[in-house]
């Protein structure tokens, strides 16, 4: 069995170019970067949410019984930081919930 780690394909050329020179197959590189993935994809989705609900990071605060810096940190998609106890507070904040899924660890990423 290879110690390497599947190859992701991406839609846009400059990106696989980018992911192919700098994470490749080095499977310590791939985890680090599914990491810093995840952590943009909880900041993004926690700053569209609040922005749809047409909230600031100060009333968003309020609302899930935090402080606005905690609020911009969890947007900032270099947090990780994050906790379940925390993302739920936010959610419930927003009439939302928060759901867990575990996927495959193969998959194709688009970019």
């Amino acid at each position: 069995m290879s110690n390497k780690a599947p190859k992701l394909t991406f839609q846009s050329s400059t990106v696989q170019y980018l992911y192919n020179r700098y994470v490749g197959t080095d499977p310590k590189r791939v985890e680090e970067y599914e990491e810093e993935a995840l952590n943009a994809e909880i900041a993004r989705k926690i700053y569209e949410l609040r922005t749809k609900a047409g909230l600031s990071q100060r009333e968003l605060a309020k609302k899930a019984g935090t402080s606005a810096s905690v609020i911009c940190r969890l947007e900032d998609a270099d947090y990780d930081g994050h906790s379940l106890s925390m993302l739920k507070r936010i959610a419930e904040a927003l009439d939302k919930r928060v759901e867990i899924r575990i996927m495959p660890a193969k998959r194709l990423r688009s970019a």
